[in-house]
Formats: C-alpha cells, sequence, structure tokens
C-alpha cells in the first residue's frame, strides 16, 4: 500500500515519525530534490511552470529548449517570447534538439528541458516517420535508447517536461496515432529512470514516484 505523508524536516517528531516509517516501508518525500525529474501534464496543465519554479534561487540554470523554430511563424514565436520572458535573464538558454550532449556535459548549472515532446517530433521527422519511411522506426528507437541512456549517466540536475497524451481520444489521422503512441512510450522510459515522476492537472502538480 502506498501513501502520502507531509513531514516538516525540521520538527523532531515529525523526523522520528518518518525514521519509523522508513523502516516499514519506502518513504518517497513529496518534495523535489536533487537528481534526474520528468513532470508530465496536458495542455496548459501547469507543467512547464511548475518546473522552472523548482529553479527560483538556483544560481546557473540552462534552459534547453528543443523547438525547431520557423521563419515567419508569428504565433509560434510568440509562445517563445512568452516563454522567454517570464525566466531569469541570468539562465542560459540553449536552443537544441541534441540532449545527450547536454547531459553529458561536466557543468553544475542545473537543467530545465522543455520539451520532451518537442523533441521527439523533430525525431520522428528526420527519421521519415510521418511518410512511414523504411526503417524509421529503427531510427527512433536509436534516438530514444539514447537518450534515456543519457539520463541513466547523467550527474546533472534535470527536469525534463513532458505530454502526457494517454488520456486523450485516439487520433483519427495516422500520424497522429503514431505521434501519441511513440511519445507515450518514450515517457514511460523515462519514467523508469528518472529519480522522480511529477505530474501537472490543472495548476497542481503531485509526485508520482
Amino acid at each position: 500500500m502506498e501513501f502520502a505523508v507531509r513531514i516538516d524536516p525540521s520538527d523532531e517528531a515529525s523526523q522520528e515519525l518518518l525514521d519509523r516509517l522508513a523502516e516499514r516501508a519506502e518513504v518517497r518525500p513529496m518534495t523535489h530534490g536533487p537528481g534526474t525529474a520528468l513532470v508530465l501534464g496536458g495542455a496548459r496543465s501547469g507543467k512547464s511552470a511548475w518546473a522552472e519554479a523548482q529553479m527560483e534561487g538556483v544560481e546557473l540554470v540552462d534552459y534547453v529548449a528543443t523547438a525547431e523554430r520557423f521563419e515567419g511563424d508569428a504565433e509560434w514565436e510568440h509562445r517563445i517570447a512568452t516563454h522567454r520572458a517570464r525566466r531569469p535573464a541570468r539562465w542560459r538558454t540553449v536552443e537544441t534538439a541534441d540532449l545527450e550532449a547536454v547531459l553529458a556535459e561536466s557543468d553544475e548549472a542545473a537543467v530545465l528541458i522543455d520539451c520532451a515532446a518537442l523533441w521527439l517530433t523533430r525525431v520522428l521527422t528526420d527519421a521519415g516517420a510521418w511518410d512511414e519511411a523504411p526503417g524509421w522506426r529503427e531510427r527512433v528507437e536509436r534516438r530514444v535508447a539514447a537518450l534515456v541512456a543519457a539520463f541513466e549517466a547523467t550527474q546533472r540536475n534535470v527536469i525534463i517536461v513532458s505530454n502526457e497524451v494517454g488520456s486523450g481520444v485516439v487520433p483519427e489521422y495516422a500520424s497522429g496515432r503514431i505521434y501519441r503512441d511513440e511519445l507515450g512510450r518514450l515517457n514511460a522510459r523515462l519514467a523508469g529512470v528518472v529519480d522522480e515522476v511529477w505530474l501537472s492537472t490543472a495548476g497542481i502538480t503531485r509526485r508520482i514516484k
């Protein structure tokens, strides 16, 4: 059986209770700690805002933007500008899809990746998934496996944001079903190797691993 217990670490009685519980079962704190974390959520669920809030007070942060930019797409540029405006000026913005290289760096800066879903879109496009080009699944698998391995090996403190796609309707078009299925698999594999998993719903974020 699994349940949540709120503990005040400054209170001796609370700490004694935590110690007793730890003797009987695995006890996971409900606060975000160092290491790697995945935060999932639907559109406008608050997942990105939660991830950014975890970096408050952190001096060095690499904000990794995985979105591909398209010239002339004013609506997308507005979204990017909105995200950029709410980030502290001291954060370093890194625009890349090479997440493996970021995770392999020996750098004391914390990492916030936003997001895995946009990263996967680029991977699927490069692999020829939308046209179901021969061998696209193998090419996607190589990139996903490399990313999962990078999360297992990294020594950096990392939060990666991703879209939760498993609760919606089945997409009408084949490309939508490919995207939903591949993102669901990616989320599950990342969840299996990170230290923490969080789920955002209607602006409320709770730890589920």
